[in-house]
């Protein structure tokens, strides 16, 4: 097989990892420290790295990406609106030509003041993590944080006109299932897209499966139906994720199931770790060090071409349900949510 490290012009598209699949979508963590220190995500010893990239960096690497075919980029943590320079590093990204969707998942704990401002600077997506509608059940998942504030966060995204707003809730067993249809009435209450996920190897917790879930959802009463296959313009790779969509009389509900629904064949994903580590997926090894390359003075087509090596490695699937493979893996800090 050619591999995408062997392409002809390594600034050039398309971006391709060793199975043929194109990448699109740039998560891209700009910090692993976060104010809270959820069981499933931030392992209480986590300290965070000192030396992160800063906003001119982050610009580059972004850059490169763009001319390489990446179309929308997310920035993630940790917890990113903890970053002074946030804004700075908004305006870089969504001036960059190429880029279309510029896109953050939050805890929310800091939109209130940042809501409006995030969306004059370019950002036209927000992802809003929200385990529980309960300040005890929050309390006993996040360790800190102001469960009001992340409330009045949410309602300052509502009202901040963003294109698309979705609330991320990691479901885990005898913790929040409980709590689904609760959320999903919330989301809907809002504007926004409520998301269920099963939950991932990198933390405490028992995880719940999607198809589970659902049965429950429906003995509560909510009405799910299949959304039509989308095709043509409409299943834009840019845009599309990991999420199943469901149709319910408040709007759609959505089903993330990396464990159970592998959805590994349809990736258009790359990652950069804040330590500045190219990851070419998120239960996977492969990484270039783009930091130490930028750092030691490299070119941007010595950069790409550090991009393409790594993909060229990246793995058919990610491999969490594999036995001892969950214990192999950083956090989600570590890595980027």
């Amino acid at each position: 097989m050619t591999t995408p490290a062997l392409q002809t012009d390594p600034l050039a598209p398309p971006l391709l990892d060793a199975q043929g699949r194109r990448m699109t979508y740039l998560r891209l963590s700009i910090t692993d420290r976060c104010n809270f220190r959820c069981t499933y995500c931030s392992p209480a010893s986590w300290g965070g790295k000192k030396d992160l990239l800063n906003a001119e960096e982050l610009g580059r690497i972004a850059g490169i990406f763009a001319a390489l075919g990446i179309r929308r980029v997310r920035l993630t943590g940790g917890e990113p609106l903890i970053r002074p320079d946030i804004l700075e590093i908004a305006r870089r990204i969504a001036s960059i030509p190429g880029v279309r969707h510029l896109a953050i998942t939050t805890n929310a704990s800091h939109l209130e003041a940042l809501a409006a401002p995030l969306r004059e600077a370019g950002v036209d997506q927000l992802n809003l993590s929200l385990d529980t509608l309960s300040p005890e059940t929050f309390r006993r998942i996040s360790k800190q944080g102001d469960f009001d504030a992340i409330l009045r966060g949410i309602d300052a995204a509502a009202a901040s006109r963003y294109a698309s707003l979705k609330l991320n809730v990691v479901v885990m067993r005898g913790v929040n299932d409980g709590e689904a249809r609760a959320l999903v009435e919330y989301a809907h209450a809002r504007g926004i897209t409520p998301r269920f996920i099963e939950l991932m190897p990198f933390g405490q917790g028992v995880p719940v499966p999607t198809a589970e879930l659902m049965d429950r959802l429906r003995g509560e009463g909510l009405d799910l139906s299949a959304e039509p296959e989308e095709t043509g313009a409409a299943a834009d790779s840019v845009t599309s994720g990991p999420a199943r969509y469901w149709k319910a009389p408040g709007g759609r509900v959505g089903f993330i199931s990396p464990l159970t629904q592998n959805f590994c064949g349809g990736c258009n994903r790359v990652r950069v770790a804040s330590n500045g580590d190219l990851r070419s997926c998120l239960g996977g090894r492969a990484q270039a060090p783009l930091h130490q390359l930028i750092r030691g003075g490299a070119t941007d087509v010595e950069l790409a071409r550090a991009i393409r090596a790594a993909l060229g490695d990246k793995p058919e699937g990610h491999r969490f349900t594999e036995p001892g493979n969950g214990a192999t893996l950083l956090s989600m800090m570590g890595i980027g949510g």
